[in-house]
């Protein structure tokens, strides 16, 4: 079977799947991608790396400039597709993150290809993520956020079948297309991400493996998506009144979803300026490699994960499936995983108070709540484990190639 993955980055959600693939011989397996992450090879998947096509910008694009940067990915993947068909590769299935533009036109060029969409996150001025703030839109706002969904729409109508990762997350897309899509999640290798009672957090620069307390937090970006204002507000209240406690933030400096506060500033910089974090227990340790980043959920205290009503990050479920001890916000999407009291604990997200309370309720009880740790992993082998979700991946693929 010949497959070509498309996703912006490398290997991200495909990481199991396109392994699984590579390691047959029979398969031939491209991964077409803007971010070929040259550090992380797949045995028997090959990258192929295109670049935006600008020329298709218009010179006023306005409310429009989301959807001509789509554009521009997509016309950059057509130009790689049609140079792989010249090349004599011809798939028989894609497998495409939709969303980001680069899938939008490649069953003109592969028209016999069955495609196969992962479908995120469908956009709508009214859902409870941009509800969430509290602040009406305005009609441009309004406008752009509809302009999101054209190249999934696109994809939507194309599309042989799709995945999405959770129930919440499908129940934003129109009713009318749902019957397309199968919930499947990526799946957590849960023998990588395991408990290790002796771990200690020791990372580069970053030696605390005396400390009694630790809280963390690890995000993409530090963004209000993903609660960093209010949780960095709450960590210099929680180390404030917990003098044995340091807190290890990991991530990077960047705004991945909504906007940053000003212009030429990032989340991190503004609030660093206005909180004055004690930099001798509160400590940013940047991006790290995925063993690094699974030192720090071995050997916290306490764990945080917030989001807003949005899609569910990887990180959440790995951190459970660690065994940590997770204070998250009370949200939609971490109500489908886990249960106040059962396997977390749950915040109010807008509330800084109400987060560092809950962790410091989390630190001072933490030698009662070894079974919310236990019920944590088990949730995550029980419902996320990739080694009962790959075989359904894998089925969609064959089912589409029945057709």
């Amino acid at each position: 079977m010949r497959i070509l993955f498309v996703h912006m980055n490398f290997p991200a959600q495909f990481r199991s799947l396109a392994s699984f693939l590579g390691r047959d011989s029979r398969n031939e397996v491209v991964f077409a991608t803007m971010n070929e992450n040259p550090e992380w090879n797949i045995p028997g998947v090959r990258k192929a790396v295109f670049v935006p096509d600008a020329t298709v910008f218009p010179e006023e694009h306005g409310i429009n400039a989301k959807f001509w940067a789509a554009s521009s990915k997509a016309s950059g993947a057509l130009k790689l597709a049609v140079e792989l068909r010249r090349q004599g590769f011809v798939p028989d299935i894609i497998c495409g993150h939709s969303g980001w533009g680069p899938t939008m036109y490649l069953r003109d060029v592969f028209p016999e290809a069955a495609f196969v969409g992962y479908f995120e996150w469908f956009y709508d001025a009214q859902s409870a993520d941009m509800r969430f703030s509290g602040s009406p839109l305005s009609l441009s706002s309004r406008m752009e956020v509809r302009c999101n969904n054209i190249p999934i729409l696109m994809d939507l109508a194309g599309c042989a079948h799709g995945i999405c990762p959770t129930r919440w997350q499908l129940e934003q897309f129109p009713a009318e297309f749902r019957s397309k899509i199968s919930v499947i999640h990526d799946g957590v290798d849960t023998d990588y991400f395991s408990p290790d009672p002796e771990a200690r957090m020791v990372l580069p620069g970053l030696d605390l493996s005396g400390a009694k307390e630790i809280v963390t937090y690890a995000t993409r970006g530090m963004e209000p998506y993903r609660g960093f204002p209010q949780f960095l507000e709450a960590a210099v209240e929680v180390v404030k009144k917990r003098p044995e406690c340091h807190v290890v933030i990991g991530g990077n400096d960047g705004c991945h979803y909504g906007s940053p506060p000003e212009l030429g500033k990032t989340w991190k910089e503004v609030l660093v300026e206005r909180l004055q974090p004690d930099p001798e227990r509160i400590h940013f340790v940047g991006s790290l490699p995925y063993r690094h980043y699974r030192t720090l959920l071995r050997a916290s205290t306490a764990h945080v994960y917030l989001t807003r009503p949005f899609v569910l990050s990887w990180s959440f479920l790995e951190a459970l499936s660690c065994g940590c001890l997770v204070v998250a916000s009370d949200t939609e999407p971490v109500r489908e995983v886990a249960s106040d009291g059962h396997n977390a604990l749950f915040a109010d997200m807008r509330s800084p108070t109400a987060i560092a309370e809950r962790i410091m309720d989390a630190l001072e009880n933490r030698s009662h709540l070894d079974g919310m740790r236990k019920q944590a992993r088990q949730t995550v082998l029980e419902r996320y484990d990739v080694r009962k979700l790959l075989p359904q991946q894998l089925e969609v693929l064959r089912s589409v190639t029945r057709k």
